[in-house]
């Protein structure tokens, strides 16, 4: 089960293991660092290039060493010295927007850079292959190439454990935020009105299953798992923000093309992103976000407290406003 974070043991700063995150100040990645740390067992040392962000001056006030890397290709030297001495490293890849598209040559990079340095033991964020999964009639390259780099840490000698987020809630308050009209909030939303799917708060939940696993490594080796905070429809999404904010809001599709690009004028200047966009939503609309032998369970029985949707609103107090992270 989940380490009590309430319940620190004093550990002598040199013999807590290493741990170093890819991405650090990104969403799973902080709340990696922030979980390890709290636990007082880790250290943690972090790559991210915003290393004088308040988020980034809050990590190091609480002991963390960060390493100022761009999280680009050629730079494996420079990851290798950063994956130096740890005992396990967090990997992820950033949000690569198309038409860029280099995010599996960038996650290989990582992984050979960190058995290189001798790391022990690599937890890496993956996701489906729809490729695979669908035989090709569908895209959705950043859960694909994040498929592909899982694939080739499993050919390395380093023991490994993937995690698998869910939908974040965070998307609708970045990059779907409700429109007003008229006094009344529009959600417009990627899937249908009644589909269920699963969600999950990263920076809340990452870090609560990357210390379950990294305090159980043995037991986790070789594991694809599941991260979710709930499993819910679109329209139960916006009755419970109606229910807990007191706002009028209504459900609007931006589920097919036509739908999305009227929501949402300024995709038609990508259409590569479009494409991978809608590629997601029917691929987990028809086939399941994950494969039907995962086990949905596991991340709410290790980690009890991941927030549900509702929980979500109230932690974060969210009216509907546009918000980054």
């Amino acid at each position: 089960m989940t380490e009590n974070l309430n319940e620190q043991k004093t550990i002598p700063t040199n013999d807590k293991p290493l741990v170093t995150i890819v991405g650090v100040l990104g969403k799973q990645g902080l709340s990696a660092a922030r979980t390890l740390l709290a636990s007082g067992k880790y250290r943690v040392r972090g790559i991210t290039r915003r290393t004088d962000s308040p988020e980034a001056v809050e990590l190091v006030e609480q002991g963390a060493e960060l390493i100022n890397i761009p999280l680009a290709l050629g730079y494996k030297k420079e990851f290798i010295e950063a994956f130096r001495g740890a005992d396990a490293a967090f990997l992820m890849t950033p949000n690569i927007a198309p038409p860029a598209t280099h995010e599996m040559e960038l996650g290989k990079e990582l992984a050979k850079a960190a058995v290189e340095a001798g790391v022990g033991h690599i937890v890496f964020s993956s996701l489906e292959n729809v490729d695979k999964i669908t035989e090709g009639t569908l895209s959705a390259p950043h859960f694909t190439d994040k498929a592909r780099v899982e694939e080739y840490i499993r050919t390395l000698p380093v023991q490994s454990t993937f995690i698998y987020m869910a939908f974040f809630y965070t998307n609708l308050l970045e990059f779907y935020t409700p429109i007003e009209k008229d006094g009344t909030l529009v959600f417009p939303i990627y899937l249908p009105r009644d589909f269920r799917a699963p969600f999950v708060d990263p920076l809340t939940a990452a870090g609560p299953v990357v210390l379950e696993i990294l305090s159980h490594p043995y037991h986790y080796a070789g594991k694809s798992l599941p991260v979710i905070g709930d499993i819910i429809s679109p329209q139960e999404m916006v009755d419970a923000f109606v229910n807990v904010t007191g706002k009028k809001a209504v459900y609007s599709s931006a589920y097919t093309r036509e739908e999305m690009l009227e929501l949402f004028p300024e995709f038609t200047q990508n259409e590569g992103l479009v494409q991978e966009i809608l590629g997601m939503v029917q691929y987990a609309v028809e086939y399941g976000y994950f494969r039907q032998d995962r086990d949905l369970e596991w991340s709410r029985k290790i980690n009890p407290d991941a927030l549900t949707w509702e929980q979500f609103l109230r932690t974060t107090g969210w009216n509907g406003e546009k918000r980054s992270f």
